[in-house]
């Protein structure tokens, strides 16, 4: 349990599987695995309790870059709680493939590539240069899901 014990010493928790908003069902797996390959759905920010962390909003207008840049670091966090799930360990993950950052944005706001380094910079301080990096998009959005400032998907392979 190395990337496990390498949280706890960066005092990083996960958080418990997400608490959906009242009347919303979502018809699909958090983490699709294939072939040695897990497909992870997008994920945002979650509070330890598994509730939607705050602040909510547009990156540039409610939200700032520095906050969107933790909230993007709490999603990292909330994607390995469910790699954990399906996986059982996360020293399963082999490699980080595949990135996809969406980031609700204010009209004028470039930042994003800044703001989904919150999850990217995570990820390669648990798993390294190697096995951390991977390619990545980072866009800007008119709207995500629940006012959410971040969102991401991602690929790993595991073993």
């Amino acid at each position: 349990m190395r990337i496990e014990s390498r949280l706890a010493e960066l005092g990083l928790e996960l958080p418990a599987p997400i608490t959906l908003p009242p009347g919303v069902t979502l018809p699909f797996p958090w983490v699709r695995m294939w072939n040695g390959r897990a497909f992870v759905s997008g994920h945002g920010p979650l509070r330890p309790d598994g509730s939607m962390a705050e602040p909510l909003g547009k990156v540039g207008a409610e939200v700032t870059e520095a906050e969107a840049y933790q909230a993007a670091r709490l999603t990292a966090l909330a994607v390995l709680a469910s790699l954990r799930a399906a996986l059982g360990d996360l020293d399963r993950v082999t490699a980080w493939l595949r990135v996809f950052g969406m980031v609700n944005t204010a009209p004028g706001f470039t930042g994003t590539p800044g703001v989904i380094n919150g999850f990217s910079d995570l990820i390669l301080e648990l798993w390294g240069p190697e096995a951390g990096a991977h390619a990545r998009s980072a866009v800007g959005l008119a709207e995500l899901p629940f006012g959410i400032p971040v969102e991401i998907e991602a690929e790993v392979a595991y073993e």
